[in-house]
């Protein structure tokens, strides 16, 4: 038996892995559903090439439901290192209100004064380490593309801001700073650095720690209303008992729900509806569904404009507040550097992305079968505060292609339909009928004290309702931070595995 099992080994787990293992006394195995690559030449070049993202060759192969009436692609990283394998690599952490505002919901121990040394831990920022409110010699290279390295489109967005009114924010990370700059970026060059990458590779020969890849969990065991382990499935067909003093769940705010309610944990009819024995009857289980839901403006680009998609997919970055909003930072712009596919004319996009959504979705079970993926249901648009911030954000988008260098580009916007007009209730009908994921799921196990009736753990990530099972994920969020949330999914990585190498007893190891 282990002390510790670890299901998934992405921006938590692997941080969690690397944390735990640090305490020599504990005994630690990490369990990964897809591959694994130890060393950066056995590493794909889709993985390795942080200049796009990696779309199918280490992808879960969900659809998701983010307005009514579609069912598209949802990406997510099936890999050691999870999503931070595949992803775009943008290191934003948020602002403080966002983790004061999980505090004040009942977890005191997400205070920004509390995270803040995490985040510090965490990242080497080259350009900024020597700042107060930033880390010099965390395991994640953090940078920002210069003037001279950015590609002309990336380098016009931020012209057009200019004449647009918009300040320079050179740091997007300062914890009070908005305005138009690079996006930081967890990047060197081509080469992405992933979680695994930065966890897991110099952790590797510890003897306390034991990594088993291409091992799906299908569902938790237990001891009555004690977490015992989990069963697993590998590549070979072959199902294995894994069992440990305690069980963190690292599986990501798609994946931890589903093996939750696949094990009998979750609202009572929904199980039964299923034919799955309730463990614990939990309401909140894949409820409280948040996101940044985003839309965007394409444009074709005039003759002699060079679109490479070979450039990185992303450079720069617009954050800042909507306006009449209480919510600081609730809105970006991003510049895409390129559009459609390659046999379409060259065009590139510029996206609309709400950084602070009232609304929630929810996820389901489509089958208690562990090889069926889970319904999964965004709703985005459907809060009437949501769709008005997302309008108000395209709207201030489309000014983009009218201003400064970025509009001697274009030779047309294509989407949305000028024909049609960017009237208030237009602009709505488009983000009702197709705004679409950022691809940064979270809520789904929320933290919270037991006075909430949704709420799945309390602030360490310890389970409610059953003995020895944490949660530690973007499932936890009790909603979606204002920024890109591997940053905050590694952060909730470092400090739940500092709790559980430095407070041992609390979590019954």
């Amino acid at each position: 038996m282990h002390d510790l099992l670890i299901i998934g080994a992405g921006s938590c787990g692997s941080a969690i892995a690397a944390r735990a293992t640090e305490n020599p006394n504990l005994n630690v195995i990490l369990l990964e559903a897809g591959p694994d690559y130890p060393t950066l030449s056995e590493t794909p070049a889709d993985i390795i090439n942080s200049h796009n993202n990696s779309y199918t060759d280490h992808d879960w192969g969900l659809k998701y439901s983010p307005t009514q009436g579609r069912n598209v692609p949802f990406p997510r990283g099936r890999v050691t290192g999870g999503s931070s394998s595949v992803n775009t690599t943008i290191a934003l952490r948020g602002i403080p209100e966002d983790y004061d505002g999980w505090a004040d919901l009942g977890n005191s121990a997400w205070q920004w004064e509390n995270v803040l040394p995490a985040f510090k831990r965490l990242e080497r920022d080259l350009d900024f380490g020597h700042l107060s409110y930033h880390g010099d010699a965390g395991p994640i290279s953090i940078r920002r593309y210069p003037k001279e390295e950015r590609v002309p489109q990336q380098e016009a967005f931020l012209d057009a801001a200019e004449q647009l009114g918009y300040p320079l924010c050179e740091d997007q990370n300062d914890p009070q700073g908005w305005g138009a700059g690079p996006q930081p970026m967890n990047k060197i060059g081509r080469l992405r650095v992933s979680s695994a990458g930065a966890y897991l590779a110099p952790i590797r020969l510890r003897p306390n720690l034991e990594i088993r890849s291409q091992s799906t969990v299908t569902r938790l065991l237990f001891d009555n209303k004690k977490c015992i382990g989990a069963e697993v499935l590998t590549l070979t067909g072959e199902t294995k008992r894994y069992e440990a003093k305690t069980t963190v769940l690292c599986a990501g705010a798609i994946m931890s729900p589903a093996i939750m309610l696949r094990s009998g944990i979750g609202p009572k009819k929904e199980l039964e509806a299923h034919g799955i024995a309730t463990v614990a009857d939990v309401p909140g289980v894949g409820k409280n569904l948040c996101d940044h839901p985003a839309l965007a403006v394409v444009a074709r680009v005039k003759d002699g404009v060079n679109i490479n998609r070979d450039d990185p997919i992303i450079q720069t970055i617009l954050r800042y507040t909507a306006e009449g909003s209480d919510k600081r930072n609730d809105l970006q712009i991003e510049q895409i550097s390129f559009a459609g596919t390659e046999k379409s004319p060259p065009a590139f996009s510029i996206a609309a992305v709400l950084e602070y959504q009232y609304g929630r979705g929810e996820l389901t079970l489509q089958s208690a079968d562990p090889l069926v993926q889970p319904n999964i249901h965004n709703r985005f648009c459907e809060d009437d505060r949501d769709c008005n911030r997302l309008v108000q954000c395209m709207k201030d988008t489309l000014r983009f292609t009218e201003s400064g260098a970025i509009a001697d580009m274009i030779d047309s916007v294509i989407f949305p339909d000028p024909i049609k007009g960017a009237d208030d209730e237009t602009l709505a009908t488009l983000c009702k009928r197709f705004s679409g994921s950022g691809y940064h799921p979270c809520g789904t196990t929320k933290m919270g004290p037991t006075t909430d009736p949704f709420s799945v753990v309390d602030q360490y990530g310890c389970c409610h309702s059953i003995d020895q099972l944490v949660v530690a994920d973007a499932s936890i969020m009790p909603y979606v931070p204002s920024a890109n949330t591997n940053l905050s999914c590694i952060m909730i990585g470092e400090m739940i595995g500092e709790w559980i190498r430095t407070k041992t007893g609390h979590y019954g190891l």
